[in-house]
């Protein structure tokens, strides 16, 4: 494992690979710009063509530095707006800019509200007329950044956060929308009992000892298994399972053999973890605990994004080489294999991100690019939204007030954040057309 991968996730810099090393590029230093990538707001018209070799219609899809990095994985986009019947135009709504100006580290959205974590800080927008509702953070400078949100979806429920300093701090929702801690995980009760049992101690360096409940290192993520567990993972490269209801820690499992960067819950419980030691975990409940289902290894650097579709059937994971792989569960051997690589980003994937059967990717070249997948596994770029000026950190869709499906189709309102310190506000509009010949088909919109 190259130390630089490692750094890649864990900074403001920009990762390159190329074949199995990785270079970092820092903002600070001068450096070539990012060529432009047009992408027209009209209809676009495109040769219909299947060919094995026609990878995309627009040439600016085509990443041959992806290529380079993983050449014995086909890539999947192979289609075309107009094989789908697609007519594409796109431009974004509004940009959000939390002051003090920090990284955007990660974007979530609950019951119509936006948070944005910022540095230290949590932002809280309203979705619809994106006015700042409520700014809080916990009050100890020494937790450092913000790093994962996630949200307990009950009539009490709690918002989860994970920070820098190893912690998790709980809060919740006052009736006048503001936000105050609750608690913060493990909790004090949870580590005095346990403080008194040699064997609830473990090695996490030399000549240091930590109890098996705490994490040891950043919380990169947290995830909800279901209304009574939660999973966080951390760059200590273990996995942790948290009861919601009494907040204390019921498991931990060494996962990785480096920083864990990722993690996505299917909706029956699976467990995904990636980390930079290239690898994705499987992970599964049997009676009294969760043990490794699978390990999924394809990629060539670290991984630092994943993303499941609505079933749980297909896996995207992107990573430092530039790739958005596809794996696909193979119902007969009850695991996921790889099909294929989507191509594009010239530069680290940093966020992905699947509502209503498309793909949203956000990377380190600053863009974000729509894919979505056609017939017999092969899938299509929609459209590439341009305007960042810095690594594309974090993206997330509103479920509640922008997600309205009809048999028309669907509108999604879809915010993506920099290392800029900058949240943009993109619509997407999808319309479903019927034809004679084949199944419904979809028309995208990009429009305020």
């Amino acid at each position: 494992m190259k130390f630089q991968s490692f750094l890649s996730t864990c900074s403001a810099t920009i990762c390159t690979a190329t074949d199995d090393t990785t270079t970092l590029n820092h903002p600070n230093k001068s450096q070539q710009p990012t060529p432009n990538r047009f992408f027209s707001d009209t209809s676009s018209i495109i040769s219909d063509t299947t060919s094995p070799s026609f990878d995309t219609s627009y040439n600016s899809l085509h990443s041959n530095l992806s290529l380079q990095t993983l050449p014995s994985i086909p890539s999947l986009q192979k289609l075309s707006p107009e094989s789908l019947h697609l007519t594409v135009s796109h431009r974004y709504l509004t940009s959000l800019t939390p002051s003090p100006t920090a990284h955007i580290n990660f974007l979530a959205v609950n019951n119509n509200l936006l948070y944005a974590a910022s540095g230290n800080l949590i932002h809280v927008f309203n979705t619809t007329s994106f006015t700042l509702l409520d700014t809080f953070c916990v009050h100890d400078p020494a937790s450092g950044t913000v790093k994962s949100i996630t949200f307990r979806n009950s009539p009490n429920g709690n918002i989860f956060t994970s920070h820098q300093d190893s912690k998790i701090r709980v809060w919740k929702l006052t009736e006048n929308k503001r936000h105050k801690q609750t608690g913060t995980l493990p909790t004090l009760e949870d580590r005095l009992l346990r403080s008194f049992f040699k064997n609830n101690y473990v090695n996490v360096r030399r000549h240091r000892r930590r109890l098996w409940i705490e994490h040891h290192d950043a919380v990169s993520g947290l995830a909800m298994i279901n209304n009574q567990l939660m999973c966080s993972v951390s760059w200590d490269k273990c996995l942790k399972i948290w009861k919601t209801s009494n907040l204390r820690c019921v498991e931990s499992i060494k996962a990785h053999d480096d920083a864990i960067n990722a993690v996505v819950v299917a909706n029956d419980g699976t467990i995904y973890t990636g980390s930079a030691d290239r690898r994705i975990k499987v992970w599964g409940k049997t009676e009294s605990k969760h043990v490794l289902i699978a390990t999924l290894e394809k990629h060539k650097s670290a991984v630092n994004a994943l993303a499941l579709n609505d079933d749980g059937s297909v896996l995207f994971s992107g990573a430092c080489d530039r790739s958005i792989l596809v794996w696909e569960k193979e119902y007969s051997a009850g695991y996921m294999a790889v099909t294929g690589a989507l191509r594009g980003h010239s530069k680290a994937i940093l966020c992905l991100i699947n509502v209503c059967d498309l793909l949203f990717s956000g990377s380190a070249d600053r863009t974000v690019r729509i894919w979505q997948r056609g017939v017999v596994g092969k899938f299509c770029c929609l459209g590439v939204l341009d305007g960042h000026k810095q690594p594309v950190r974090s993206l997330v869709a509103d479920p509640d007030s922008e997600v309205v499906e009809s048999k028309c189709g669907s509108r999604i309102k879809v915010f993506s954040g920099s290392f800029q310190g900058e949240i943009k506000v993109w619509k997407v509009e999808v319309l479903k057309m019927d034809t004679p010949m084949s199944t419904p088909l979809r028309k995208i919109k990009l429009s305020s």
